[in-house]
């Protein structure tokens, strides 16, 4: 496999056609956008080895594959840890890549196979990143972390539960889910749920039966309800004027969770509902498109 762009090791920068001795400083390389996952990159571990430790011992502590703590420290030789070296731990299994200029890191995410949505969060929403962590679940960039959507038994299974509609009636969707162009400022983004467009003050109900996980501001969301669902799923009301629930609640369909408002950072000057669905997954909550849950 060809990579046309460097991957990062924790101690040199390696390329198809060679070393070089220069590394950035990683936990500056993807700061933090408010409302968004911390960077994967700001949450890198140190790990002093103790005596009777193994490589196979610390990956299994991380809940990692010996490969990628090999490849995050290329100083070890043999799958050896000598006792007192502090070894570099990445939140996941994966590598990281340098991302070339002219290339985007949505080319990464072909090239891996990662979703782009997935790569997006677990870089914290970076509009333009340099430097990527990409996630792979067995040491092989071919077997790159897709999140793709469960198998079709499966998420037929979660959905009999999991559907209806957060707001009193039907309403005109103002920006629907996937890669849009910001309509206030022209940026490409990923938009990680819809906006449905309602007055100020309408009232915002849950779509399905759960319990109320966080309901306080939270950055460009603004006032954000999410309420976890069974079958792995969640759902997030955000932008809203007002929050009618607490967290640890345990909600019915229907129930009133909160109003409509336009707190945050809202995409659209009309007001609206931003209302998003999530799976559960390894690399945390990851984004689906609302659609198929909204009836």
């Amino acid at each position: 496999m060809t990579f046309p762009y460097r991957l990062l090791l924790l101690c040199s920068l390696v390329s198809a056609v060679g070393l070089i001795p220069t590394f950035p400083n990683l936990k500056n390389a993807n700061a933090a956008v408010p409302g968004c996952p911390t960077p994967a990159l700001s949450r890198f571990q140190r790990h002093k080895v103790a005596r009777g430790e193994t490589l196979e011992s610390i990956a299994q502590r991380y809940n990692l594959i010996p490969a990628t703590i090999i490849n995050m420290n290329p100083g070890l030789r043999n799958d050896t840890v000598p006792v007192g070296s502090e070894l570099q731990i990445p939140p996941y299994n994966g590598i990281v890549v340098e991302v070339p200029r002219g290339q985007t890191w949505r080319q990464v995410a072909a090239q891996f196979k990662v979703r782009a949505d997935t790569l997006f969060e677990v870089n914290g929403c970076q509009q333009d990143p340099r430097i990527v962590f990409v996630p792979w679940v067995d040491g092989s960039p071919n077997r790159a972390v897709s999140a793709s959507p469960a198998p079709a038994n499966q998420e037929a299974s979660s959905r009999v539960s999991i559907s209806g509609y957060p707001l009193p009636q039907a309403t005109t969707v103002a920006l629907p889910y996937g890669w849009q162009i910001n309509p206030i400022n022209g940026e490409v983004f990923f938009h990680s749920g819809v906006d449905l467009l309602a007055a100020v003050g309408t009232s915002v109900e849950a779509i399905a039966s759960g319990t109320v996980v966080f309901a306080n501001d939270q950055g460009s969301y603004g006032k954000l309800v999410i309420v976890n669902h069974s079958g792995g799923l969640q759902s997030r009301y955000a932008q809203l004027d007002s929050i009618k629930v607490t967290v640890g609640q345990q909600i019915n369909k229907g129930d009133v969770l909160g109003t409509v408002g336009t707190t945050g950072q809202p995409t659209s000057k009309q007001p609206h509902l931003h209302f998003e669905m999530r799976a559960s997954s390894d690399l945390g909550w990851v984004a689906k498109d609302p659609k198929g849950y909204l009836k």
